[in-house]
């Protein structure tokens, strides 16, 4: 199974490219973005998403804002990437990677100026794109290590659950969630995925249920509402789930759904895992109940497909994400190792 989420094309004049995942699974299109407002509508509308992939692509951002500069000075080049990681940040709320990645870009293209002040707007171009091709190229380490981490969490001749999507085209890599599949599957190990269809926008029936059947991976899509069904008939042995940010003392926002499914998981006393990159952790947030909350548009709720599927006078609540406690999190997978019952201590120590 290979699938390239985004990729950059070419040198500093080039452009990035994406799949178009509000397409999937119906069509297979690339997105080729060129300006930071094309890729700031990508990323608004789904086109990328994921937090992983949303911050590799705010990174690639930062160089679309600068490839087609002519006769700027470096100082006026560095006030553009300025301008521009502050405008590619308002386009998601809740996802970290997206402000740890563009806070990245600016303070390579402040240390670039500094030690290099008579430095070529081409040399500054190549120094922001050397950065952006970093974090693409250690997302994909984080991922495999991720796999490798919790692969042994994943049951031999057992069942996992997932909610939403944290695979491949959510990362630049193999994902986060899906990557200890991916490895235990690759080592031969005999499993069954049940993916939740993740509503409103069924990021788990367009998307995940799309990548495990690429991957001849035994899958097995159920509505949102069946989990507690099928984890009282004793069917599921894990539960494994992305995040997009996670608070200091543990507490991870994830796709809506996730919460509820964290109270079912404890209740049947399932272990309730998520696996993110260390980028996800945001130190500066005491707990979950810090973390924004991106609210969306009402049609995701009442539309599906194009097709009205409630009345059109009817009021819509429609939070993106919701916050489950540390406490129903047996453990996080980083690419750094396992953080069993996480907690503040124990973050803070296994980051340093």
């Amino acid at each position: 199974m290979s699938i390239e989420t985004l990729s950059w094309k070419g040198g500093t004049d080039g452009w990035l490219e994406l799949i178009d995942q509000r397409l999937l699974p119906g069509r297979f299109e690339i997105l080729h973005c060129k300006t930071p407002p094309e890729l700031f509508e990508a990323i608004k509308t789904l086109a990328v998403r994921g937090a992983p992939a949303i911050g590799v692509a705010g990174a690639y951002g930062v160089c679309l804002a600068v490839r087609s500069l002519t006769d700027e000075s470096v100082s006026k080049a560095f006030d553009i990437v300025r301008e521009n990681c502050d405008y590619l940040a308002t386009s998601r709320p809740t996802a970290v990677n997206l402000f740890w990645a563009l806070e990245r870009m600016q303070k390579t293209a402040a240390d670039f100026v500094a030690a290099n002040p008579d430095c070529s707007l081409e040399a500054f171009r190549q120094a922001l794109l050397g950065e952006a091709h970093a974090i693409c190229h250690e997302d994909k380490q984080m991922c495999e290590a991720i796999g490798r981490h919790g692969e042994s969490l994943i049951p031999d001749g057992g069942a996992v659950l997932t909610h939403c999507n944290a695979g491949a085209l959510a990362t630049a890599g193999i994902g986060t969630a899906l990557a200890p599949m991916y490895v235990a599957h690759k080592n031969g190990k005999r499993f069954r995925v049940y993916v939740d269809e993740t509503r409103p926008l069924l990021q788990g029936a367009r998307l995940t249920a799309w990548e495990l059947t690429r991957a001849k991976i035994d899958a097995v899509l159920v509505c949102d509402n069946m989990a507690a069904s099928l984890m009282q008939a004793g069917k599921i042995d894990a539960v494994i789930t992305g995040a997009d940010r996670i608070a200091a003392n543990g507490d991870a926002a994830n796709k809506i759904g996730t919460l509820g499914v964290s109270i079912l998981a404890k209740h049947y006393g399932i272990p309730f895992y998520i696996a993110a990159p260390s980028s996800t952790f945001d130190l500066a947030i005491a707990s979950g109940e810090q973390i924004p909350i991106e609210q969306r548009g009402e049609k995701e709720v009442k539309n599906l497909q194009g097709l009205a599927i409630a009345p059109d006078e009817i009021a819509v609540h429609n939070p993106a994400f919701d916050v489950t406690p540390a406490e129903n999190i047996a453990a996080i997978i980083t690419e750094k190792g396992v953080i069993e019952h996480p907690c503040l201590e124990k973050i803070r120590q296994h980051l340093m």
